[in-house]
């Protein structure tokens, strides 16, 4: 634990001793962080393949073809990555400019979801024609780049509530309130976390923070139903005991889950040859993709993929320390911290650590909002890197 906390004030130093432009120069921007990239379009690649394999079956029953939902991903990567190298030129303090107008605009598309309701009762989509995208995807951009900005801004005061805590609460309850009324437990969680990393490693007193979510948590869930929403209490008792009971109810894709991690074991059946992807497990390309990779490259195959995603977060973190002023650092913190983290919530879903939120895995997962969501924000990290501190 002394290691540990040892760990977090050096990070905490190393933040509060980044001058904000002492010279009054701008820093000049060199070549963007390669390894970062390498790491990215890995990680890209693995995913595609993975998306042919899991949706190979789902695909051919849905479409007659059983290339129509990779060849659609294909298009997203393809597009996501161009953005991603667009951004990686655009100067990161364009984003500190306008965030108030991402930050509004961010919530207002969150409050038009709310008018596009589908099957199941969660209104995350909005819907244009035949095309859809999530806000929350363009929220989370929205609440990193808010909170970084007000950590640069009040960086010498975070220990005081009135700047290290106050602002960040009335940041975040509209986001979480909407996150509530579109039953989307997963982006509640995972903003939460991401506003979190960013105000305490920004040098905000930890045990606010474990004050609001001991008091905030059982009275969110309480709030949820007393509103209707009986479904986390659902997920919540399906987690305990998922392979008991009728598992052809809600169950069901957790069991399944669990069977395929546990035909997987060492070494995998094989790439293409899982059983659990020919309409057992619902949309296995979705958020249930990596119960595939591991049924299907087994523990050493997840283990090289997760060993992947640590060196990601790892260069990520390198790029934020060595940003050249405060808001670059934070921002990079929080985007990086995104990926971590959602990553974490994902494995730990599939793989029944904790319940089922319906949370995707970055890079891996089908679908197009997210995936260019997140490419474009790694090119937010790469156009941070240009202007790193070379030392």
């Amino acid at each position: 634990m002394a290691s540990t906390a040892a760990k977090r004030n050096g990070i905490r130093t190393t933040i509060q001793n980044k001058s904000e432009s002492q010279t009054g120069e701008k820093p000049k921007r060199g070549k963007m962080n390669i390894s970062f990239f390498f790491l990215v379009i890995v990680l890209l690649s693995i995913g595609l393949v993975m998306v042919f394999s899991a949706s190979y079956a789902t695909s051919l029953n849905e479409t007659g073809n059983s290339l129509t939902i990779v060849l659609k991903q294909a298009v997203f990567v393809v597009a996501g990555v161009a953005i991603m190298i667009f951004a990686s030129f655009v100067d990161y303090h364009i984003y500190r400019k306008f965030k108030w107008v991402i930050y509004i605009g961010g919530l207002v598309l969150m409050c038009v979801a709310l008018l596009f309701p589908n099957s199941t009762g969660a209104r995350r989509w909005i819907w244009i024609g035949p095309i859809s995208f999530q806000p929350s995807e363009i929220m989370k951009f929205a609440l990193t780049v808010a909170c970084a900005h007000l950590v640069a801004l009040n960086y010498k005061q975070m220990k005081n509530p009135k700047y290290g805590f106050w602002p960040f609460v009335i940041l975040l309850l509209p986001v979480l309130g909407l996150c509530a009324l579109q039953r989307h437990l997963s982006a509640l969680i995972l903003m939460a976390a991401i506003a979190g990393t960013i105000i305490i490693v920004g040098g905000s007193k930890v045990r606010w923070f474990v004050g609001i979510a001991a008091v905030g948590g059982p009275l969110a869930l309480l709030a949820l139903k007393l509103m209707g929403h009986d479904y986390v209490g659902t997920r919540f008792s399906d987690w305990l005991d998922p392979l008991s009971g009728n598992i052809r109810g809600t169950k069901w894709q957790t069991a399944q889950s669990l069977y395929a991690i546990g035909s997987g074991g060492l070494t995998g059946v094989g790439l293409g040859n899982s059983t659990q992807k020919y309409l057992y497990l619902s949309e296995p390309q979705n958020d249930f993709i990596f119960a595939i990779v591991c049924e299907e490259l087994g523990f050493l195959g997840a283990m090289v993929i997760i060993l992947l995603f640590v060196l990601l977060i790892y260069c990520g973190f390198s790029i934020a320390m060595k940003a050249p002023d405060k808001f670059g650092c934070m921002l990079v913190i929080g985007l990086t911290a995104q990926i971590g983290i959602q990553t974490l919530l994902n494995i730990a879903v599939v793989s029944n650590a904790m319940p089922n939120t319906g949370i995707s895995l970055p890079f891996f997962s089908a679908g197009g909002t997210a995936l260019t969501m997140q490419l474009a924000q790694m090119g937010v990290i790469l156009n941070v890197s240009r202007y790193c501190q070379q030392n």
